[in-house]
């Protein structure tokens, strides 16, 4: 008796000891296992990554090659439709040519670069108004922001918002406006356009959707959560409002670039 009570117990501690050297194995080749999955995973996360940011890439520069020549046409027709101003309309394109031949190729410019580009912009599409036309323009620059002059800045940003007020708007309309500010403070960099558009203008913003695509497609890919833009209409006036949040997108790209 004694003796079947001995083996039954050997037995048990055998099989006890088997149980948890089975378990043992397991544990350890299923966390071998899962620890191969999560770098497997890692690695496909890393290369899909890296295929949307290049994807993002040539889209941006194939928005590039598309938003460059139109501007130039543009640029050069209001240059032509006022010999009498020539010289410093050439002064002024001279200025923002080279921005774009230049500093376009670039990710980033500081926004001291884009507020320079801006305003030539501007003044080269002055000249094709009236002096009397009601044009209003307002820039509160704090040049002792810290990131004025940090690579932060995607380049032409501000161009659609220019051109589109100056596209749209009814120059003949004895309540016909444009208002144009810039505003840099705190970190954080606005640009609100408002102007009185044509009934036509009116109608074939509607049938557009109102705005630029390439814009807004720009904005998605690279500033993502940091950045809101705001168009509305009434009663012809047409208004968009850009916020960039500079500082805190300087920010992430710092610490995890």
């Amino acid at each position: 008796m004694d003796g079947n009570y001995y083996m039954i117990h050997d037995y048990l501690i055998f099989v006890g000891v088997f149980a948890i050297f089975f378990f043992l194995t397991v544990s350890i080749y299923l966390f071998s296992q899962n620890q191969i999955f999560r770098k497997k995973n890692n690695k496909l996360s890393e290369t899909n990554k890296l295929i949307e940011q290049r994807l993002n890439e040539v889209q941006l520069e194939h928005i590039g090659t598309k938003l460059n020549p139109h501007l130039f046409k543009n640029i050069l027709n209001s240059v032509q439709s006022h010999a009498y101003q020539t010289y410093m309309s050439l002064d002024k394109l001279a200025n923002v040519l080279d921005y774009i031949l230049y500093e376009s190729n670039n990710k980033f410019v500081s926004p001291k670069e884009e507020f320079s580009f801006a305003l030539s912009l501007i003044e080269i599409n002055k000249i094709k108004i009236n002096p009397l036309f009601d044009f209003r323009i307002k820039s509160k620059i704090d040049k002792s922001d810290a990131v004025y002059e940090e690579k932060v800045f995607a380049p032409l940003i501000s161009v659609d918002l220019i051109e589109n007020a100056f596209k749209h708007t009814d120059f003949l309309a004895q309540d016909s406006f444009i208002s144009i500010l810039l505003e840099l403070e705190n970190r954080v960099f606005t640009m609100k356009v408002s102007n009185k558009a044509s009934l036509k203008n009116v109608l074939e913003k509607e049938k557009s959707g109102f705005g630029s695509q390439s814009l807004d497609q720009r904005l998605k890919m690279i500033y993502h959560n940091f950045y809101d833009l705001n168009r509305s209409s009434k009663n012809g006036i047409f208004t968009a409002e850009l916020k960039i949040n500079l500082g805190e997108f300087y920010d992430k790209v710092r610490y995890t670039g």
